[in-house]
């Protein structure tokens, strides 16, 4: 087959192989990224038959990571990243530390040397970019404050990986492994390493905050002005992928994290829902060559060679991990679903993973077995997140039936819990009680200020809870499908529930609670699309607002008081 069609070769047979295995997937009830990863296996170079190009295929996987990143960004401000630093900073760095432990010590535990153990031990305590945000995504809560939480932890994550990825090679001679780098030459003493390195994290991170705020979406302005579809989506794809190859090329940092600054920065711009909706298809298209590529990389022999050693390495990836996270965002006072929720979307291992494994063995500090665990840790513990996030709501009941500790974390004392003593008694009775003060809910909530109608908020984010209270707006902290927090906001005598939250996986909770306490209460749900509209509407029997069915009904009133007043 000659070189030249390669390309084509390896997207033709991904993409055939994923859409017939994902199918079968799907058919089967199992996630479709089990058959892509399926799909990669088949056309990877440990199985007999047709042989794609790994090269190739782990480049289109990193333009998909592009894709997906820009658009996770287009959703994230730098407030929402703020607003989580409290939690996803220590957070991270401290799952990290005890995930490294954990598989640096069954390494040892193998006789390998403490600097191969060190270095496998950090290949394991990086979730990948892709399946996180596929995961949230698909059960609709990337944009809700738990979802924040985790894309925040993700991004430290990243800049953590990306010191190591500096730092490995000048470090490597002390570990054990060849001095240098994997091209040769002396290495750089390690302070000016470092140094750089921070200097040119800090430098893109300032450069996109004050002069990419101002310039891309000014370049989108004038792209969008010409008029030209084609023009306004090479556009973004170009922002994209060109934005998160520069900031690799020139200051260091991950492609992943390039492409999700470059969207913060798009999203100041007013068409960037339309951004967004314009680079779907290839983000979807492009993060299924991912997961082929991950399945390229697997061989099926190390199941067979070393069966304890990969359940070991799944042990820790998905028991290990999770507990931690799980056990740190509760000791920092979240809700056990936060807490839940966090943990599920860690429990796998993906790009940065296999980039440290691949440094690790060419620096002779990772042996190539370990490259092997490191793989077949990410291929199933990729291919069974999608389990652990079915197993959370029967987890939590589960939790909550056996063990009164596991309600008590829900309401814990905390004094943004409750409402304060002092609190007017028209916010108590007759009020209005509003689910999520984002950017649908501060509207609504101006709304009512300048009617005059009393309202109280329930809110998951603590740092923003404790704002509104500084101001004077009667707001509890917590979870609005528990019950304890409803309670709280005085749902019984309230007259109208708001859900102005994205979370439709709650919602019905938050409903049926309402509805038990205050059977006259009435309610309105904010909705992302038709069919889930219709769905809340039959199940719940509540007020249900579609965004684009309001705005065309707003432009459609605004179209006839013209047209009449014009006749």
């Amino acid at each position: 087959m000659p070189h030249s069609v390669s390309l084509i070769n390896t997207i033709a047979a991904g993409l055939g192989l994923a859409l017939v295995f994902g199918f079968l997937a799907v058919r089967l009830r199992l996630p479709a990224l089990v058959g892509y990863l399926l799909a990669g296996v088949i056309i990877g170079p440990f199985t007999p038959g047709f042989v794609a190009d790994a090269g190739i295929a782990a480049q289109l996987a990193e333009i998909g990571v592009m894709l997906l990143m820009f658009g996770v960004g287009l959703h994230f401000s730098l407030d929402d990243l703020l607003a989580v630093r409290k939690i996803a900073l220590p957070g991270a760095l401290a799952q990290i530390a005890v995930a490294t432990l954990l598989g640096g010590a069954l390494a040892l535990w193998w006789d390998w040397k403490w600097g191969e153990a060190l270095v496998f031990g950090l290949a394991l305590s990086v979730a990948s970019t892709v399946v996180l945000l596929r995961a949230l995504e698909h059960l609709g809560i990337l944009d809700s404050f738990t979802g924040r939480i985790a894309v925040g932890w993700l991004v430290v994550e990243d800049l953590a990986m990306v010191l190591v990825l500096v730092l490995l090679p000048p470090l490597a001679g002390a570990m054990g492994g060849h001095a240098g780098n994997p091209a040769g030459g002396a290495p750089d003493p390690l302070w000016q390493t470092l140094g750089l390195t921070l200097l040119q994290v800090g430098g893109f991170v300032a450069l996109m905050l004050v002069v990419g705020r101002r310039a891309f979406p000014w370049i989108l302005w004038q792209v969008t002005r010409t008029g030209s579809r084609e023009l306004f989506t090479l556009c973004v794809v170009a922002a994209a992928v060109s934005i998160a190859f520069a900031s690799a090329a020139l200051f260091g940092v991950s492609f992943a994290l390039g492409a999700f600054f470059a969207g913060m920065v798009m999203r100041e711009s007013e068409f960037s829902h339309r951004a967004a909706e314009e680079s779907l298809p290839l983000r979807d298209a492009f993060a299924v060559l991912f997961f082929v590529s991950v399945g390229m990389l697997f061989d099926p022999s190390v199941l067979i060679e070393r069966p304890l050693q990969v359940l070991a390495v799944v042990g820790v990836i998905v028991l290990g991990k999770s507990l931690a996270a799980c056990a740190l965002v509760l000791a920092f006072r979240y809700p056990l679903r936060t807490a839940l929720t966090v943990s599920a979307s860690l429990a796998q291992i993906g790009e940065f993973s296999f980039i440290l494994a691949g440094l690790g063995v060419s620096l002779g500090v990772l042996p190539v077995e370990g490259q092997s665990l490191i793989l077949a840790g990410a291929l199933i513990s990729i291919a069974t997140n999608p389990l652990w996030f079915s197993l959370i709501a029967p987890l939590q009941k589960w939790l909550y039936a056996r063990f009164p500790l596991a309600r008590g974390l829900e309401s814990r004392d905390h004094p943004l819990a409750e409402l304060p003593s002092t609190t007017e008694a028209r916010y108590l009775s007759r009020q209005v009680v509003l689910v999520g003060y984002g950017r649908v809910g501060r509207r609504i909530a101006a709304e009512l200020e300048a009617n005059d109608i009393p309202y109280v908020v329930a809110e998951q984010n603590r740092e923003l809870v404790g704002k509104l209270r500084e101001a004077g707006i009667a707001a509890v902290w917590g979870d609005a499908a528990d019950a304890e927090v409803l309670i709280q906001a005085h749902i019984a005598r309230a007259r109208v529930l708001v859900v102005a939250t994205p979370d439709a996986i709650n919602v019905r909770q938050m409903m049926e609670i309402a509805r038990t306490l205050n059977p006259a209460i009435e309610t309105v749900i904010r909705s992302h699309n038709e069919d889930e509209a219709r769905l809340l509407t039959q199940e719940t029997a509540a007020t249900v607002f579609l965004g684009e069915q309001e705005l065309a009904q707003a432009m459609a009133r605004d179209v006839v008081r013209r047209a009449v007043a014009a006749a």
